[in-house]
């Protein structure tokens, strides 16, 4: 049985399938069709229906409820790893509201965060995540929501921190941020929907286990960003959550849903 399976470039969720879709492990006859894209297209996919299992934002997931399920393994959720709020010099709340503010994608949960801790905040720009820090280095927007690798590198081009909305998001409910999550299309059966969330955990664990092997793969769709960010990424975002969100990351969740609502 063929999948199409989407998820990012990005070295989190590079590394977590890079078993799966190279057939290192027993896919227990299933063929993955892999659809690499950013997060935001993603989402917007998702809308659509293109896939059979996909990364999407919780943001986005929140208003597909009755067209996905999600998974209990392959979430990028977790503690200090929130999207952060950035510009080239501090910034009062009243200033932040007043200016121009770049984010990375209408259905991103950046997006969300930003929503929920500045609402006052209505002069928004989406940008490709990656474009963000040039933006507000060139004075495009006054600041910026950047996420992914780009926690490891705004300090570097000069740039300061202004709100880490996921440390805010921590204080507020106690909870993890649920970033992003694994979620599979209503159509396929429970028993398909079961083997692949088993197959994502034992692609997880073979990566662990076998980094040299995975790496390649990895820095295959990575080959402008530093080796140690690259690190730091995946060990920032691929955690116990990846494995199993347990009861917490369900809370999460559940939490997340109950704010937008």
């Amino acid at each position: 049985m063929k999948i199409t399976l989407g998820f990012s470039p990005c070295p989190n969720d590079t590394y977590m399938f890079a078993a799966l879709v190279n057939g290192w492990i027993d896919t227990m006859g299933l063929a993955f069709d892999v659809r690499m894209a950013d997060v935001e297209t993603l989402n917007e996919w998702a809308g659509d229906g293109m896939l059979d299992v996909s990364k999407i934002s919780f943001n986005r997931a929140l208003s597909l409820e009755n067209q996905y399920s999600l998974l209990s393994s392959g979430a990028a959720l977790g503690n200090g790893c929130g999207p952060l709020l950035i510009a080239k010099k501090p910034m009062t709340r009243e200033s932040i509201i007043q200016g121009l503010v770049a984010l990375p994608g209408q259905w991103t949960t950046a997006h969300l965060l930003f929503n929920v801790f500045y609402p006052e905040a209505t002069h928004r720009k989406f940008y490709p995540f990656h474009q963000i820090e040039d933006a507000v280095l060139h004075g495009e927007v006054a600041s910026g929501v950047i996420i992914h690798e780009n926690r490891f590198t705004y300090a570097d081009k000069g740039l300061v921190k202004i709100t880490d909305l996921g440390e805010a998001w921590e204080e507020k409910t106690g909870l993890p941020i649920p970033l992003g999550g694994i979620f599979a299309a209503s159509r396929l059966s429970p028993d398909v929907i079961t083997r692949i969330e088993s197959l994502i955990r034992e692609s997880i664990l073979f990566a662990r286990a076998h980094t040299d092997q995975v790496m390649p793969y990895v820095r295959q769709y990575a080959q402008e960003m530093d080796e140690m960010v690259m690190k730091s990424h995946i060990g920032l975002y691929v955690n116990d959550f990846s494995l199993d969100l347990g009861p917490q990351g369900k809370n999460a969740v559940e939490m997340l849903k109950k704010m937008t609502r």
